[in-house]
């Protein structure tokens, strides 16, 4: 990166409506926690061949100020679908929404009749193992980047902007619920190869949501969900060379599609929870 930077730092501005900047980081350590399936060098991340990954795009090239434009008027513009899109996947930890799609593929795939292989409990166990452990690699390497390029949120740049979500207390670059989307999908889609046109149409709408919401720029998106297929293709890299005790792939990935019935819509808490309600930063309706 640049030694001289272009953009504006996250831990250096107060959120819209709050007077002095973020002090309450979230887990600005996760960045350097434990890998399952890709390896920690110095200044890089690898796959397990050994390949340096690519990462994301340089915030010093990116135009913020048209970032949060867009943002801006996407927000000032919003319909209440996309307030129910933003609402949906912004409810609880960016894994929430991911964890009841899982659960109906294993299950369509579990009680299919006219099908020789069904999702089994230590094939289902394997899937489940296989997503959570990318998205758990996907999460250490976006919130390495997070904290090292620091870059400030939309609601820092407008410090009268009010957003549809409530900002999470983390920097800006890239997008977590991106790049959870981009890996989730990638590693779904090489197990139930069948079902890739609804899962890249649930992974854009993750990742929109967040632009949606107000609280994240537009490349923090894209450039998240690159970086999350990244990841999760580093996993299935690894997958393929597993075999059985008789020489065989461990997996017989799913060529069909048995129309399976993925939440979202409806825009309802497939898992339901009172959470409180509770923003220290401007939000729509905010009585601030």
């Amino acid at each position: 990166m640049d030694s001289k930077l272009n953009y504006s730092l996250w831990s250096n501005l107060p959120y819209a409506g709050e007077n002095s900047p973020p002090t309450n980081p979230e887990e600005p350590l996760a960045g350097s926690w434990p890998l399952y399936f890709l390896k920690r060098r110095k200044d890089h991340f690898e796959d397990s061949k050994g390949n340096k990954l690519k990462l994301i795009k340089d915030p010093n090239e990116i135009d913020f100020d048209q970032q949060l434009q867009v943002v801006q008027d996407t927000v000032q513009n919003i319909t209440p679908g996309q307030i129910d899109i933003a609402k949906y996947w912004g409810t609880g930890v960016a894994t929430k929404q991911w964890t009841p799609i899982i659960d109906r593929l294993i299950d369509t795939y579990n009680a299919a009749e006219l099908i020789d292989l069904l999702v089994s409990a230590p094939r289902a166990s394997r899937i489940l193992a296989a997503v959570q452990a990318g998205i758990n690699d996907a999460f250490v390497v976006t919130w390495y980047l997070k904290y090292k390029l620091n870059v400030a949120r939309p609601n820092q740049l407008d410090n009268q902007f009010k957003t549809v979500l409530c900002t999470p207390r983390h920097p800006s670059y890239p997008s977590g619920h991106a790049a959870v989307a981009g890996c989730a999908a990638t590693i779904l889609k090489y197990f139930f190869q069948g079902e890739s046109s609804r899962l890249d149409q649930l992974e854009e709408q993750a990742a929109l949501s967040r632009l949606y919401g107000g609280v994240h720029f537009p490349i923090d998106n894209s450039e998240g969900v690159r970086l999350g297929r990244e990841v999760g293709n580093a996993v299935i890299d690894v997958l393929k060379k597993q075999k059985d005790s008789d020489g065989n792939p461990v997996d017989t990935p799913f060529p069909f599609s048995l129309d399976p019935n993925l939440p979202p819509p409806p825009y309802e808490q497939v898992i339901p929870f009172d959470f409180p309600e509770f923003c220290q930063s401007l939000v729509i309706d905010s009585q601030s």
